[in-house]
């Protein structure tokens, strides 16, 4: 799907999302709901291809996975719904995959999101034993990641990724 060593900026994955959104359904991007989706497609990317989607890792913060990059971004937004942007680029073979992505997770609101990762594995593992509202800049490991969704769709474990 994407060539080895080849990577999608989370903040190319955001524009997406944001944009995405059939917003005259009623349906609203928050910084929280993005950061959900854009972890979502890390994290199936690496089931499905046993690759990395994007070049960042991703951090387990209270609220959830978090993509620092994407945190810079928008933290100011609050909880308010994030308006279209200019698209930066994906690979156009990706779009059939991010739709999926969208299709699965889009219709949950951001706070169910968190709370769904905050009953995965990935999530769980990396914070440990910290109460939940406790600070944590931990990144949680790709294979980690991989192994977890994989099981999911009746994939073996693996011991290393590609990248």
């Amino acid at each position: 799907m994407l060539k080895k060593g080849a990577y999608v900026s989370p903040l190319a994955l955001a524009t997406w999302f944001i944009n995405h959104a059939d917003r005259d359904a009623g349906e609203a991007v928050t910084h929280l709901k993005l950061q959900k989706l854009i972890y979502y497609a890390e994290a199936w990317f690496l089931a499905n291809f046993d690759q990395s989607l994007t070049n960042e890792k991703f951090q387990a913060w209270a609220h959830g996975p978090v993509s620092p990059t994407v945190y810079a971004k928008y933290r100011d937004s609050g909880w308010d719904a994030l308006s279209p942007e200019k698209p930066k680029p994906i690979p156009e073979n990706l779009v059939g995959f991010l739709s999926e992505v969208y299709e699965q997770y889009g219709q949950l609101g951001a706070k169910k999101l968190e709370a769904l990762t905050h009953k995965e594995d990935p999530w769980k593992v990396t914070r440990g034993g910290l109460p939940p509202e406790a600070k944590c800049t931990e990144p949680i490991d790709r294979l980690l990641m991989r192994n977890f969704y994989a099981e999911r769709i009746g994939k073996k474990r693996i011991k290393t990724l590609q990248d």
